[in-house]
């Protein structure tokens, strides 16, 4: 038997009041033991829908109306699904896009290994715990053992990723799919799991298919490509030949919309190739536009003001103080951002980027150090009844879409909601306008007013919180990850768009990222994080060309470019 994994003509369908709908249409796929398949297209194109159908999880009322899907000879499409729960972990492992939502948040994450581990092999006790282990291990974590009583909400989104990834691998499958493995990974934890993957596949003839937007992840590990767009395959290849040499005009428009580490734009560059009615993108004039009415002027030329910020989290409990385990999160932190800078916190998954932005919008509690917003002192002061004036200048999009987005709300009204709040608008019908608006700009229309969160890919999700953040005209905003569940063209877009609005209003950007050359070309000057603190501040382009830490070159140096030969390149 040469393939391990073979699916032949399918089709997927969503049948509804409205019609039914193809998510999935003639799709063929081959993979052989030991080989790498990467699946790369636009956020909607099909490519998750896939991966679900070969492991029968379908979302109701989603349904296989046509084609097979062979794994190891056998029709699986066919299976009940009693007979898929012998197939699922222990034969074909699934790393889900969705981090948060693949995790109990009412089980630590060893209860769960644990129950992963004893369910798809015969390890019980001592052995199952001493696997478990070894799996948070070897995908990162570090202190397994204090981290292996912790729950989700205490791991950051890098971390959850990397437990989700270690449940995937504890019944030791023969093929993994990976549904965007590492969306929420800084660039060494990636190349971490990357190496994993590749090890695995060598040594244990494992097959492995990667669905992902990102095109660095294809060109580092995988050993073919299919391209799909709209449902469908367009082109398929060995890695090198659709990286120099693509055929069909959307591989090349996706691969040119890449971004650059090397060398700064001032914008991106845009997937123009537009098939079957995709949504276009509309350019705006910001001064004619309800974005640009002035909402008052500031009276501080810096927009954020950070003076030794300190943040610890408990991670064992005690009954007695010195037996407690903290975790620093943030240590002694102190930078500035000017009004209208664009200004990048990188690190590890971990490294307390997250919490500085969460620290500054009031979601945690500071336990030393000062914070004010355009010269307003706001430490500690979002939470206590009095709505200050500087609270309303800030939004933040959140590094993980679905668990932002209130999933009994339409997306009209869930877009509406900062509107009526801050009365930005002056009537219902103008709120209706803005949200139609605001969906026009980040790609989704104004078709999509009525869907719920779960009618959406991750992608989608991601640009529904976009257009619910600029809803209130903010003056800062912070952005944890804003990209990291878009694909390479609605990046693209999104990232103009913020481009465009920033120049126009003198909008602050305060850009968390893992994505080296997103940062490359969205900020003006970065900050590199590592263990809670700041090692090095820098303009961009001097931080790029000539890092001054020892870490900061670490990093850059892991930063994967795709060159002229479609080879992976290290700086």
């Amino acid at each position: 038997m040469s393939e391990l994994l073979e699916i032949i003509g399918l089709d997927v369908s969503f049948p509804s009041q409205r019609g039914t709908t193809y998510a999935v249409r003639n799709v063929s796929i081959t993979l052989k033991p030991g080989e790498v398949l990467g699946v790369v297209g636009e956020s909607g194109a099909g490519k998750s829908t896939v991966g679900n159908a070969v492991i029968n999880l379908l979302e109701p009322p989603g349904k296989i109306t046509n084609g097979k899907v062979l794994f190891q000879g056998e029709n699986i499409g066919g299976l009940n699904d009693t007979e898929m729960r012998d197939v699922r972990g222990q034969k074909i492992g699934m790393i889900f896009q969705d981090p948060l939502t693949s995790l109990n948040p009412l089980m630590t994450i060893g209860a769960q290994l644990l129950e992963t581990v004893t369910k798809t092999t015969n390890l019980v006790g001592a052995s199952a715990f001493e696997k478990a282990i070894d799996l948070l291990e070897a995908v990162g974590i570090e202190q397994p053992k204090v981290r292996f009583r912790a729950y989700p909400h205490e791991f950051s989104g890098g971390m959850r990723q990397r437990v989700v990834i270690a449940l995937a691998l504890a019944g030791d499958p023969d093929l993994i799919i990976a549904d965007e493995p590492t969306t929420a990974l800084d660039v060494s934890i990636q190349e971490q799991i990357l190496e994993l993957l590749r090890v695995l596949c060598r040594e244990r003839k494992l097959g492995v298919i990667i669905i992902t937007h990102d095109i660095g992840v294809i060109a580092n590990i995988a050993d073919r490509v299919a391209v799909m767009y709209g449902g469908s395959v367009v082109e398929t290849g060995k890695v090198h030949q659709i990286l120099t040499a693509p055929e069909h005009e959307y591989t090349k428009s996706l691969i040119a919309a890449v971004p650059r580490g090397d060398i700064k734009f001032e914008r991106f560059k845009s997937v123009d190739y537009i098939e079957g009615g995709r949504q276009a993108y509309k350019s705006i004039d910001v001064e004619q536009h309800w974005l640009g009415k002035k909402i008052g002027k500031n009276s501080a030329d810096k927009a954020i003001s950070i003076e030794g910020l300190n943040k610890e989290f408990l991670i064992k409990k005690a009954v007695f103080k010195r037996n407690r385990v903290y975790l620093k999160a943030v240590k002694d932190v102190s930078f500035s951002v000017k009004e209208g800078e664009s200004f990048g916190l990188v690190g590890e998954s971990g490294s307390g980027k997250s919490t500085i932005a969460r620290l500054i919008v009031g979601l945690n509690k500071v336990d030393r150090g000062s914070i004010k917003v355009f010269g307003q002192e706001v430490t500690n002061k979002f939470n206590d009844g009095k709505r200050i004036s500087a609270q309303r200048y800030i939004q933040m999009i959140f590094q993980d879409p679905y668990s932002s987005l209130n999933a009994r709300m339409r997306v009209q009204d869930i877009i509406a909601e900062p509107i009526r709040y801050y009365k930005t608008a002056s009537s219902d019908h103008e709120t209706q306008q803005i949200v139609r608006d605001l969906l026009d700009h980040v790609g989704l229309g104004s078709t999509t007013m009525l869907k719920y969160p779960h009618e959406f890919s991750g992608g989608q999700r991601q640009r529904i919180s976009i257009a619910r953040a600029l809803a209130s005209r903010p003056k800062v905003l912070i952005c944890d990850e804003p990209t990291s569940a878009l694909d390479v063209s609605v990046q693209a877009h999104i990232l103009n768009l913020l481009k465009d609005l920033q120049d126009e209003l003198r909008l602050t950007l305060l850009f968390i990222s893992h994505d080296l050359p997103v940062i490359r070309q969205m900020c003006d000057k970065v900050a590199v994080m590592r263990h809670g603190s700041i090692c090095e501040i820098a303009t961009t382009d001097n931080l790029f060309d000539a890092p001054s830490h020892e870490y900061s070159k670490h990093l850059l140096n892991l930063m994967p470019k795709i060159d002229s030969f479609g080879k992976k390149h290290r700086h």
